[in-house]
């Protein structure tokens, strides 16, 4: 495994791989600012100083201590690691239909690492990785929990659950191969209330961090069954009164205007997508505290040509109404957690959503920028250790080379990274490019 953690340089970047006693050493950070609690004022020239993973000090000025390391972003900003709550390791923009045929395990497990890399290194140092089939994902997050591997903290689902024949259950193949490849337990679908609840506790059973479910159709599943309400009223309240019984949390991947509200009325913790939410489920969702997670960047990684002919037209139609979730979320003050659905979309590349975020809503820098941190983090139940810089929290940060609150799209260009307290990437700052 040590070959898979070897520091590497990637085009004059300094990637850092752990190091025995790193995470004891203590880390003295200097920056030009530090925007502590995203959309609050940043402070100005300031030391963070890091101990075992954690944020142990936030000192005015530039200080001096005994023995640590010192990094050097006296010409850039430093903020909270980012967050994106909806991707999808196991899988690209460019996996076929009959994957499953050819990949192992093992492949899987391997490929999922190399995701988790790029979007570690493009500054998301948490992610909630919403759907991916088999435990690849879960041994994946395990290795990097325990150290043996450097990435993002994953929460997880594991497989969605869905309809029988649903999004979320494998079709587009023949009878045969579908059950060779995607067995019916192996998908997650289920019929009925009490088949759903068994569904949630196996989830539960073997490792899963919340719930992810597919209320309606998808834009890029197979089916040219629309983007309506799939699960029954009384599956999707089976399901998450079963989930909320074990203390975890629901997202519902939910497209179609009816599905998504009954989504809301059955009490899910978050809406994903919500392509065509409408005014009054807007309303509904901002009065009972439902957060969308709006993941526009979705059609971003496959052109029509790619598509089958089903696809082509749900994609067309979603691609007419783009932008008015994140627009009803604006009016409406829903709670908005930035997901990209990356998977769907190319990994590493998250952060070309925040400018989605600012032209279609129109969010402000600001709100896009804690969409990703302070709120994610108040999504994922994980307030009191991430989404700010604070002492006592995880010790991570990025930098950019100037403010974000004026450009949002600094955030593509992260040129350093620090996950609990240690140096993942690190560019010279441009110690010009702090104003």
């Amino acid at each position: 495994m040590s070959a898979l953690i070897m520091g590497v340089s990637l085009s004059g970047w300094a990637v850092a791989a752990p190091v025995d006693g790193e995470s004891q050493q203590a880390l003295v950070i200097h920056a030009g600012a530090v925007i502590t609690i995203p959309g609050e004022r940043p402070l100005g020239p300031t030391t963070v100083v890091v101990r075992n993973g954690e944020i142990a000090e936030i000192v005015p000025g530039h200080v001096e201590r005994t023995g640590a390391r010192v990094v050097d972003l006296e010409g850039a900003t430093l903020l909270p690691g980012l967050i994106d709550t909806h991707v999808h390791f196991s899988f690209s923009p460019e996996t076929k239909l009959w994957s499953a045929a050819i990949d192992t395990a093992e492949d899987v497990a391997l490929f999922a690492f190399s995701n988790a890399k790029k979007t570690l290194e493009a500054g998301f140092t948490t992610v909630r990785d919403v759907g991916s089939d088999g435990y690849s994902i879960h041994a994946l997050r395990d290795a990097i929990n325990d150290g043996t591997v450097s990435g993002p903290r994953i929460f997880l689902s594991g497989t969605s659950l869905s309809i029988v024949g649903g999004h979320g259950d494998m079709s587009g193949l023949n009878r045969k191969a579908t059950e060779a490849l995607y067995p019916y337990d192996y998908t997650g679908a289920c019929t009925g209330a009490v088949e759903c609840a068994l569904r949630v506790r196996e989830a539960a059973k073997y490792g899963a961090d919340l719930i992810k479910i597919t209320s309606t159709g998808g834009i890029n599943s197979q089916q040219a069954r629309g983007l309506g309400q799939h699960l029954s009223d009384e599956e999707l309240t089976a399901i998450v009164t079963t989930a909320h019984s074990l203390g975890l949390k629901v997202a519902a991947h939910a497209h179609g205007g009816e599905g998504v509200a009954a989504s809301v009325r059955a009490g899910v913790d978050s809406i994903e997508h919500g392509t065509y939410l409408d005014e009054d489920t807007a309303k509904l969702m901002a009065a009972r505290g439902t957060w969308l997670v709006p993941t526009l960047g979705l059609l971003d990684g496959r052109t029509a040509a790619d598509a089958s002919p089903a696809v082509q037209a749900k994609m067309a139609e979603a691609r007419r109404v783009a932008g008015r979730n994140i627009r009803l979320a604006v009016q409406h003050k829903i709670k908005v957690a930035f997901g990209t659905d990356a998977g769907v979309s190319p990994h590493g590349q998250n952060a070309r959503q925040f400018r989605l975020m600012v032209e279609q809503g129109p969010m402000t820098p600001m709100a896009a920028l804690r969409s990703a941190t302070l709120d994610a983090a108040a999504l994922l139940g994980q307030s009191d250790k991430l989404g700010t810089i604070e002492v006592g929290k995880y010790a991570d940060m990025i930098a950019v080379a100037g403010d974000p609150y004026r450009d949002i799209t600094l955030l593509e260009h992260v040129s350093t990274v620090i996950k609990d307290g240690r140096l993942i990437v690190h560019a010279s700052a441009d110690k010009t490019g702090f104003k």
